[in-house]
């Protein structure tokens, strides 16, 4: 049996121990180093002495079948397309759930150890990982009712009758936090007779039950699994969700943080350079706690500049979006942020909990609406129904209403998102659909129920190739100005993801901040998110200044200390040599 190493057992111990009980510790450190032995050949693959990420990286956030090619499977597609058209533009590809599901795009897995046939094989997604590095999702919070660890429940056959929630009826869960307006609990048959079992998001999304250690050790194998047929970061799916423990709110559990933490070790120990993402679309400080002391996930996404630029657009005020950024602390060492304004999912507004008040969400959900989005709603703590999500495109949560239909005008507005993005501290994430100009689907939003749907089409791979091969067409245009970007930005050490942010206090409807590298020239960020003209005086920020010339990275002319911007436009300007 392949043994521990002492330092990996005395980390792994008080977590086991906290979660557990300290009776079972050492059969798990043993059943652990059983699991971790068939994977001890991945230390060769170690990337520790490259560095986990620098100015270069960004990832592509996809969809499996996001290309329809007719008799292709989606992988090979997708590879195809990433070798014609983002290499040097993107380093990572997060591939969205890919495996057998039953419901919500993949996100109700059936088998985690297959590839959907529809979309590939196993070799297709290796294939891609040698070009890209990839990200998988690992959906640890449910599984769907027709998998067969759930078949096994109805039919008591351990050991999967173990893995789930049998909760009593009339158990007073009024304390646990609902992400949606739906039932918490769904009845099923069993050959025991009804049960009731915990559905946190939907009733064909069955919540796995963590309290049993052979959960936490077939999800520990399913991990290192992933990462063995090319996964080099792994997105852990819905995870403030993780434990219940009744009579509490069920979110963001001390169990979960450690749970999280005993992932970390894992990796750590036996796939050095593996990184792990935390989705938790929640307030910044819970958000933020998934860092832990630097010993819990290694990225985070940034969930609250989303909703926070959109709004600053519409409303042509920066005042929310300044004082968020100002307050933003930096990430522990060996930690960073994912920077992202669109997802396969909608625009999270429980984020803007204590940035926004209530009225000004409202008024941000009824402009989306007016977009032609969706709004989802869950129950809040009065039992009221309140926002939970934007349900858009975001370049279509972009459009400005009293301007309708000017698309030229939108495109000025959605590259300003984008930029603001692309400059912040962490390393940028983008859609699919922002790189290329997709918009509502609405009709598929209509014909599914599902509200999400409508950011989430298809394109067909040769209709998308003719747009892009078509400089006029909307998709060529977003592409074109977007991939300029991203190549111009991988030679800028000041967005290298550990450098130093620093947010400047300016008029209102400017945002601006500084990038200040470790090694290398300071960057100014600066971004015009009215439609106005605005005017600013460098030597204001900064007495100290003594550069008189600045080069604009973006435009690749030069300015003075005096710069004078046009109606949502961004600089990125650098002293001039």
């Amino acid at each position: 049996m392949w043994r521990l190493t002492n330092v990996f057992k005395e980390a792994l111990r008080p977590r086991l121990a906290a979660l557990y009980g300290e009776q079972q510790v050492d059969r798990l450190l043993e059943r652990i180093a059983l699991v971790a032995g068939r994977y001890n050949h991945l230390e060769e693959r170690c990337t520790l002495e490259s560095p986990c990420w620098d100015e270069h990286s960004c990832f592509l956030i996809t969809y499996g079948d996001m290309l329809h090619k007719p008799d292709e499977p989606g992988l090979v597609t997708l590879e195809r397309f990433a070798i014609d058209f983002l290499e040097g533009v993107v380093s990572v590809i997060h591939i969205l759930p890919f495996f057998p599901a039953s419901s919500d795009d993949g996100f109700s897995v059936v088998d985690y150890r297959q590839v959907d046939p529809a979309l590939g094989t196993w070799d297709d997604v290796e294939r891609l990982g040698r070009k890209f590095r990839l990200m998988f999702d690992l959906v640890l919070n449910h599984v769907s009712s027709q998998s067969k660890w759930f078949d096994d429940f109805r039919g008591a056959i351990s050991p999967a009758r173990d893995y789930f929630f049998d909760i009593v009826p009339g158990t007073d869960l009024t304390l646990v936090v609902r992400p949606r307006a739906l039932p918490l609990l769904t009845s099923v048959t069993t050959v025991k007779g009804e049960k009731q079992v915990w559905t946190t998001f939907s009733d064909d999304q069955i919540d796995l039950n963590f309290a049993n250690p052979d959960v936490m050790l077939e999800m520990m194998d399913i991990l290192l699994g992933y990462i063995n047929r090319g996964a080099a970061i792994l997105r852990l799916d819905a995870i403030a969700y993780l434990w219940k423990e009744i009579g509490t709110p069920c979110i963001n559990h001390p169990y979960t943080h450690e749970v999280v933490k005993v992932f970390r070790d894992v990796v750590e120990n036996v796939t050095p350079g593996t990184l792990l993402l935390t989705e938790t679309n929640l307030p910044h400080e819970e958000n933020v706690s998934y860092f832990g002391a630097g010993d819990e996930a290694h990225m985070v996404y940034q969930f609250s500049l989303a909703p926070l630029l959109l709004h600053a657009i519409q409303s042509g005020t920066t005042l929310h979006l300044t004082r968020w950024a100002k307050s933003l602390s930096a990430p522990p060492p060996g930690c960073t942020f994912l920077n992202f304004t669109a997802s396969h999912d909608g625009i999270g507004v429980r984020p803007l909990e204590g940035l926004l008040t209530q009225e000004e969400i409202g008024d941000l959900a009824e402009i989306v609406r007016q977009c032609g989005g969706f709004v989802s709603s869950r129950t809040g703590e009065n039992g009221k129904e309140q926002p939970y999500e934007l349900n858009i495109t975001y370049f279509d949560a972009m459009q400005d209403v009293a301007r309708s239909g000017d698309l030229e005008w939108q495109v000025l507005r959605f590259f300003c998102s984008q930029v603001i993005m692309l400059g912040m501290r962490g390393i940028p994430g983008i859609y699919f659909h922002s790189l290329t100009g997709g918009r509502n689907d609405c009709k598929g939003a209509v014909e599914t129920g599902m509200k999400r749907r409508v950011n989430r089409g298809r394109w067909k791979d040769e209709e998308l190739r003719n747009l892009l091969a078509t400089p006029e067409s909307l998709s060529a245009t977003i592409y074109n100005k977007y991939t300029k970007l991203l190549r111009t930005r991988v030679g800028i050490a000041g967005f290298h993801p550990d450098a130093l942010q620093e947010v400047l206090d300016v008029a209102d409807g400017l945002f601006v901040f500084r990038r200040l590298p470790t090694v290398g020239i300071p960057l100014f960020c600066i971004h015009n998110i009215t439609g106005r003209k605005q005017s600013l005086d460098l030597q204001a920020l900064d007495r100290e200044l003594r550069a008189k010339v600045f080069k604009d990275y973006i435009s690749g002319k030069e300015c003075t200390l005096e710069v004078e911007l046009e109606p949502y436009q961004c600089l990125w300007l650098e002293q001039s040599s």
